[in-house]
């Protein structure tokens, strides 16, 4: 998935009138203003009411379901390769949100300010802050790629992450 790519995922969701805020590999570079690594996907958290409008925007651009985990998350795929990964959030009045979990007890929480702005490939988008996450990047084993994200995080904001 490249920069061009991540953009023109955001101009569909744009267009459909959704709210979308970039999770992830690409939500981490979006807060650093570059590209630090190559990227399967990218991470897309949104407003579970808009969810239908987006979907169908996407479905309009060449995307289709390819995985349901509903209601912790979904995956699109394109034919082309492209996937976005996909996690349905409930806002409160306070603009904190919840999603899903595979606990039902315990659903991940967003706290209001978690919602922040990066950049990528010199366009602002809408991102989720790095606290946000190195919270989202502890209680497993990390791969190769979250060892790399989160020293990114460490060297940039000097914030303290789990590994």
């Amino acid at each position: 998935m490249t920069a061009e790519d991540v953009l023109s995922v955001v101009a569909v969701a744009r267009q459909a009138g959704a709210d979308i805020w970039i999770g992830g590999g690409w939500g981490i570079d979006a807060l650093l203003g570059e590209q630090t690594r190559p990227h399967r996907d990218v991470d897309l958290m949104h407003r579970q009411e808009q969810e239908s409008a987006l979907v169908a925007a996407l479905a309009a651009a060449g995307f289709t379901e390819t995985l349901d985990w509903r209601p912790v998350r979904f995956v699109v795929s394109h034919p082309d390769g492209r996937e976005i990964d996909l996690h349905p959030l409930v806002f409160a009045d306070d603009g904190s949100a919840l999603q899903a979990s595979l606990d039902p007890g315990v659903p991940f929480a967003y706290p209001a300010s978690c919602f922040v702005t990066g950049t990528i490939g010199g366009t602002t988008v809408p991102c989720l802050s790095a606290e946000q996450q190195v919270f989202f990047h502890q209680g497993y084993d990390p791969s190769d790629r979250d060892l790399h994200d989160m020293a990114r995080l460490r060297e940039r904001f000097g914030i303290a992450t789990h590994f």
